[in-house]
């Protein structure tokens, strides 16, 4: 892969996710493309030769050494670091005695990250009922990386061309939603948005716009209130320190192609008000970036596709779209 951003050759962690999932071929049709980067998997060796097997693709595992320079990593191969499943896997059955296997790889390539061994983290997709049916509490790889490296809150952001959409909530019920939507809660997710977005993304005075809760933005009061007492509050005390925000607009209104190109990214306020646009645009090779966590974090924008696992027709344009962002994003915080 030919990738922006500089010469540096970052050291990326790669979980392929869910091993009965898609994940392992989208792990070998990595492989395939070659990367200027350094690709560690953290991953079963012999999953991946499985599917590779699957694929009548040849793959190279090659041996991982954290204390050797960083080199590039040539067409069919991947670096490794063996973590072990704890029962071999079958393509599309899911087996919960393999949850644990999934968070640990996901530990070690974060805990990697912290201790500055890896440059940055990509994460393929994982199954959550499976690993909540094994008994560990698991609400997403967002809120485990904010868990693992000690972090308040963290801001979901799904990036896909142009358009960039964060999200105020993530993984709630919509009945819970309003409640959680709090002045606190919006005023740090619009500073790790802001922050991430100057100095991750080199963009020096952030534009971002703000969706309302309700419907028309709450109609002046009449279709709801938390524009009035909430969001339209906080935007105004942060545009007092100098962050340029647009909104609170109806969703409606602030996803139309004028609005857009106002804006560097979207706030929205729940899971389904902003990502069914995004994913509307750049399905298949939009990138899910984890931001206010110590490390650089990219992920895939689908799930584990169970039902075409092992059958050799995953698309691999979201993995290597967030392959690609986490090199950019390395190479970017070297400079």
């Amino acid at each position: 892969m030919d990738e922006p951003g500089g010469n540096m050759i970052p050291r990326i962690a790669f979980t392929p996710g869910e091993p009965a999932g898609i994940g392992p071929e989208l792990a070998v049709r990595l492989a395939g493309a070659g990367s200027s980067a350094q690709i560690v998997a953290i991953a079963d060796p012999q999953l991946l030769l499985q599917a590779a097997a699957q694929l009548h693709q040849s793959l190279d595992l090659l041996p991982f050494d954290p204390a050797a320079p960083a080199q590039a990593t040539p067409a069919g191969t991947l670096y490794i670091q063996p973590t072990a499943l704890a029962k071999p896997a079958e393509a599309g059955k899911l087996d919960r005695t393999n949850a644990a296997y999934v968070l640990e790889t996901l530990r070690i390539a974060a805990e990697g990250c912290l201790a500055r061994r890896f440059d940055a983290l990509v994460t393929g997709p994982v199954h959550k009922g499976v690993i909540n049916d094994a008994g560990i509490n698991f609400s997403g790889h967002t809120e485990f990386f904010a868990d693992l490296a000690g972090v308040e809150r963290v801001v979901m952001m799904l990036a896909a061309e142009e358009l960039r959409v964060a999200l105020v909530t993530t993984h709630l019920p919509l009945k819970d939603v309003s409640a959680a939507i709090t002045a606190p809660r919006l005023e740090q997710i619009i500073t790790i948005l802001h922050r991430s977005l100057r100095h991750q993304f080199r963009i020096d005075a952030p534009r971002i716009g703000v969706c309302g809760l309700n419907p028309h933005a709450g109609e002046g009061g009449h279709l709801g209130r938390e524009e009035i007492e909430i969001i339209g509050p906080t935007l105004d005390k942060l545009r007092a320190l100098g962050i340029e925000l647009i909104g609170p607009l109806p969703a409606d209104t602030l996803f139309t192609p004028p609005q857009l190109a106002r804006c560097d990214a979207v706030l929205a306020m729940y899971h389904d008000q902003g990502l069914p646009v995004l994913k509307f645009k750049g399905f298949g090779h939009a990138v899910n970036i984890t931001l206010g966590l110590p490390f650089i974090r990219t992920s895939v924008d689908h799930g584990t596709a169970l039902n075409i696992a092992g059958q050799g027709i995953a698309d691999s344009g979201s993995l290597q779209a967030a392959m690609s962002q986490a090199i950019q994003l390395a190479r970017l915080r070297s400079l």
